[in-house]
């Protein structure tokens, strides 16, 4: 492994992006039965590469493949894991629907889920270094119907081994910087501690820069487990709470990182570049600039793909503001194969 000296403030995603509307049209015509499985994939792949020059366009240090392949973040992995089912749809609120997995029988790993995404991602990426996004294994039991296992928490660990595989997995093909996502973690306080002991199975004996990105519920509710999730790195959603969260950065252990939602991924309204930076000097009041990475709250997915790239576009220049600022402050280390 090779160390990279990253810029002070590294800007970076949480990982979806909008897909652009041609891959939405193909997509649908494959759906139909009107375009063959290698033209799907040929456009998988090139739209990939475009969201990919939008991030360098923007200026982002660390750029994510915008998760092109991914319909939605449970389902991906439940479709690519032996023992889930679909029965159909499932609201989650308004007009938004999933297909909410069902486990019927024993979980088993089919092989590796995302590293060809990975492989792909780091030929046409800019940077030396990209981040790989996970659905962590209390999040996918808990967005799940359990038809098999005897508790959620059964369901957990058995999840977390298989995402366990996928990880080193990823480690063994070279990728430096994963991130596991964990939205549910905060939801349900009564679960908390043995949720943590899942996550921790899942990264268990893994050697790369891991992060965790939580977006929902209630952050004090996980911060007694900061020092023990085995992680380096939490990537929380500020922005569209009004930066009123800004205490739990306290709670950090010393040798950990924030991950700090600048950009509030529910609005369409495109942040100003002074607004954005000003929320970047307040948490320099809290943490030291090496321990403070910036992104969005959280996926850029839901947005038009012109306010996506202008959100990104803003919170880079910002960052580079607040950068000149610190006069001569060096960035983190990171490994890289």
């Amino acid at each position: 492994m090779d160390e990279l000296r990253l810029p002070v403030l590294p800007t970076t995603v949480i990982g979806s992006y909008p897909r652009p509307r041609w891959l939405r049209e193909i997509i649908r015509l494959w759906r139909a039965g009107r375009v063959k499985e290698k033209h799907l994939r040929e456009a998988f792949d090139d739209a990939v590469v475009a969201v990919v020059r939008d991030q360098e366009e923007a200026g982002v240090d660390i750029p994510s493949d915008g998760e092109q392949r991914r319909d939605e973040m449970v389902e991906y992995f439940a479709e690519r894991i032996e023992g889930f089912r679909f029965y159909g749809p499932v609201r989650v609120w308004g007009n938004a629907y999933y297909r909410k997995p069902a486990v019927v029988g024993p979980l088993k790993y089919k092989g590796a889920i995302v590293v060809e995404e990975f492989d792909f991602l780091r030929r046409v990426s800019y940077s030396p270094v990209v981040k790989v996004t996970i659905t962590g294994p209390y999040t996918i039991a808990d967005w799940s119907f359990n038809e098999y296992y005897s508790s959620k928490e059964e369901l957990a660990f058995e999840l977390a081994r298989i995402i366990n595989r996928e990880l080193k997995a990823l480690e063994e093909a070279g990728a430096s910087y994963i991130q596991i996502d964990e939205p549910a973690l905060p939801t349900h306080p009564d679960e908390v501690e043995w949720a943590v002991m899942a996550v921790n199975e899942a990264l268990r004996g893994v050697n790369v820069k891991l992060g965790m990105h939580i977006c929902y519920g209630d952050y004090w509710r996980i911060a007694p487990y900061f020092e023990e999730l085995r992680v380096s790195q939490f990537a929380l959603e500020f922005a569209n709470r009004g930066f009123k969260d800004l205490g739990i950065a306290e709670a950090i252990p010393e040798d950990k990182e924030l991950g700090f939602g600048v950009i509030d991924v529910h609005s369409r309204r495109v942040e100003s570049v002074e607004e954005v930076a000003a929320a970047l000097r307040k948490i320099l009041k809290i943490l030291p600039p090496q321990r403070i990475y910036v992104n969005p709250d959280c996926g850029l997915k839901l947005l038009p793909r012109r306010i996506a790239k202008r959100k990104m576009e803003v919170m880079v220049k910002a960052t580079k503001i607040v950068r000149g600022e610190l006069k001569g402050v060096e960035g983190p280390v990171l490994r890289v194969p």
